[in-house]
């Protein structure tokens, strides 16, 4: 039997990578610090814990290249999005699931791998010899990153993430609110009334605002900045760059009717969306923020139909640290100066659930080849995850890397062949040529 792989870090990276691997042959040691080492975000000590939003976004493999990823991962065999679908929400084009029992069973499947062992305890340091894989995602231990900055001879980046809000839905007043996903959007009646929608007026907006900006933050520590991915801003923050872009972001009215008032425009609305099964917890959608505990109750219940709002969980903000991968990763994920330790998720420089995932799967993949001595490509630039991997390892401007979801800018252009193609059907031509690439690379 060849050498094990060990991996640090089961969120989603690492249990995708351990998963990878572990199917191609390869024994592998799953190393996680939770429960006995907690962390500011998780509850629990299952693999996979969903600790933002419970939402993969897009399953539109068609035209969306986070939907083309979750596609590839598909057909890859990844756990992730096989798990995801078992305990799949209601959430209109969305894929959304119910976090608990989705990473109780990612937990169970890894735990019942015969060529899987798991170690909870904290590695501290970086790895002097082996086969390792780092996923310690956006909340690797204070003392790991210190080792990793000391072996690299580079700072890690930091920025700051921020966690919504979670509703108990009884507490929500529907004779203000309605039920309808945006522009109606979904198969079946569940998911074209898959959010929970609370209208706004103009002076009620005013009103909400203002409080939101007077509202008391979380302080950063002396010599810390916040340095925000765009995709994840706290709405203070949103707020504080015009009393305008909340309406025209998360609270964007259009695409709504109001169930009890249709012929009535509400000029803003929050959107709530299932967070469980049971339907009994809803997320406010895109409401991350860092306001302190007390002041978050009464500034949400501000929104009309959630003054008697009771909280299952409060918002939160935490720093997240990534590696500046471009000038430390060669093209297997390998870091250049200890090339038996690869790098994968979140703690490469790629932003969400999804795409943390798949660089899990790929980085597993890889460091199984090359335990088995085989080779193993990267996937090609044209599909999602090899558009994603060439981006972190030297397609991305070093000295402004930044967080990324995948998305389109990060593909080799499509060539119009005479003629400019509209919106739709270039998104199709980008998912149809990455379906065929990829297909070849996993058959190759």
């Amino acid at each position: 039997m060849t050498d094990p792989l060990h991996i640090i870090g089961g969120g989603m990276a690492g249990s995708e990578a351990a998963w990878a691997a572990a199917n191609l042959g390869v024994p592998v040691v799953l190393h996680e610090m939770r429960p006995s080492v907690k962390t500011f975000a998780h509850r629990t000590g299952d693999f996979a814990e969903m600790v933002c939003s419970n939402s993969f976004r897009s399953d539109d493999d068609e035209r969306n290249a986070v939907g083309l990823l979750h596609w590839e991962m598909r057909a890859a065999g990844g756990l992730v999005m096989e798990m995801a679908e078992r305990h799949r929400l209601p959430a209109g084009g969305a894929l959304a699931v119910d976090r608990d029992p989705f990473a109780a069973a990612v937990t169970a499947k890894l735990k019942s791998h015969p060529l899987i062992s798991t170690s909870y305890e904290e590695v501290t340091d970086l790895p002097s010899s082996g086969n390792w894989i780092i996923a310690t995602g956006p909340l690797t231990s204070p003392s790991l990153a210190e080792s990793i900055r000391a072996a690299t001879g580079a700072e890690a980046l930091a920025f700051f993430d921020a966690i919504a809000p979670i509703v108990y839905t009884e507490s929500i007043d529907m004779s203000i609110a309605w039920l309808q996903s945006r522009y109606d959007k979904g198969e079946t009646e569940d998911e074209q009334k898959a959010y929970i929608n609370c209208p706004m007026t103009k002076p009620q907006y005013e009103a909400f605002i203002d409080a939101l900006l007077a509202a008391e933050k979380t302080e950063f520590h002396e010599g810390e900045t916040a340095g925000y991915f765009d995709g994840c801003l706290p709405i203070e923050v949103m707020a504080e760059r015009g009393r305008e872009t909340l309406r025209h972001g998360p609270m964007k009215p259009v695409g709504l009717t109001n169930a009890h008032k249709p012929d009535e425009k509400a000029y803003a609305v929050v959107q709530l969306r299932r967070d469980n099964k049971l339907g009994t917890l809803h997320n406010i959608v895109g409401f991350q923020t860092k306001m302190k505990y007390g002041a978050q109750a009464s500034v949400f219940k501000l929104i009309p139909g959630l003054e008697n709002a009771s909280f299952a969980r409060l918002g939160g903000i935490h720093r997240n640290t990534f590696i500046n991968s471009p000038t430390l990763l060669d093209a297997q994920m390998r870091l250049k100066s200890h090339p038996y330790i690869r790098f994968a998720g979140q703690i490469t420089g790629v932003e969400g659930y999804v795409e943390s995932a798949a660089m899990g799967l790929l980085a597993g993949r890889m460091a199984a080849h090359e335990l088995l001595g085989r080779d193993l490509a990267p996937p090609p630039p044209e599909t999602a995850m090899g558009a994603l991997v060439t981006h972190i390892t030297g397609g991305a401007e070093a000295k402004t890397f930044q967080p990324m979801n995948v998305n389109f800018g990060l593909f080799p252009p499509i060539d119009a062949k005479g003629g400019r193609r509209g919106r739709k059907d270039r998104y199709k031509a980008y998912t149809d040529r990455a379906k065929e690439a990829f297909t070849a690379w996993l058959v190759g």
